[in-house]
């Protein structure tokens, strides 16, 4: 099996090297180094890279070489790929990016919502429900838009805003059969994405209904644990395993993903 979104050093994840021994511990055939990544030029993204150091469009270049030294000690494969934030109106600037930086494959996320990342709870906390319904409208909106671009190879977490206690239960079957069509018809696949199964969410991305959906759809499927630390690799590739065996799906081939393969 393929991992094809992890997260290391160079982002906010655990040393690199590390990573990739721990994929191999898992017995995983690859991983793919998706580290964050956000060249929007607006003031709250520019701040939230400073405060985090997600300034992987500033060290691909240094990480590659990272990349190409940890290849030769393991007998793993090893994929130079990029999670890139996704916003419709910045379409010009991820483009121009990604064709300089030329990634084995790129991901793609929505993580900004109302100008705040989705996880931060206290920035939906108090705002009413019918707002948070219609941010939660404006959350498929950009995933649609981002499947449509056909900038990205994977989807990550299509239903990131469930992370959110505050904007959980708001998705509906009409969000989900949008999302679907446009997979559909783009070269864009989601994933199933592990990252808060063990934690305090407690499901894979996307959830089950919306899973379903995509499947009934025809809807091809790659997978991602998404994971930040070496420990948390191998419970979730077992949890990932498990749940394509009880679905009865195999997540798209290597060379649909990744750039030359």
């Amino acid at each position: 099996m393929y991992d094809y979104h992890a997260h290391t050093n160079y982002s906010d994840g655990a040393f690199l090297r590390w990573m990739v021994e721990a994929a191999a511990d898992a017995g995983l055939d690859g991983i793919g180094v998706a580290d964050h990544c956000n060249v929007s030029p607006e003031p709250n993204a520019r701040e939230h890279k400073r405060a985090f150091g997600f300034n992987l469009d500033l060290t691909y270049e240094r990480r590659r070489d990272a990349i190409e030294s940890v290849r030769d000690a393991v007998d793993v494969d090893v994929f130079d790929a990029a999670e890139v934030d996704y916003d419709p109106a910045h379409e010009g600037a991820i483009d121009e990016f990604l064709e300089e930086a030329a990634f084995d494959y790129a991901v793609g996320s929505v993580h900004d919502l109302d100008g705040a990342n989705v996880h931060t709870r206290s920035h939906f906390a108090d705002k009413p429900a019918s707002e948070r319904r219609a941010l939660v409208d404006r959350y498929f909106e950009k995933l649609v838009a981002l499947i449509e671009s056909e900038l990205f190879a994977i989807a990550a977490h299509p239903d990131l805003i469930e992370r959110n206690p505050h904007l959980r239960g708001f998705a509906t079957e009409d969000h989900y059969a949008a999302v679907a069509e446009a997979f559909r018809d783009s070269r864009t696949v989601p994933e199933i994405n592990a990252g808060r199964l063990l934690d305090d969410y407690g499901e894979f991305h996307p959830a089950p209904a919306f899973l379903d959906r995509l499947v009934d759809a025809g809807v091809d499927v790659t997978v991602g644990t998404d994971s930040h630390e070496p420990d948390a690799i191998a419970p979730r590739v077992r949890e990932i395993e498990a749940e394509l065996d009880r679905r009865g799906l195999d997540a798209v081939a290597r060379d649909e993903i990744v750039e030359n393969a």
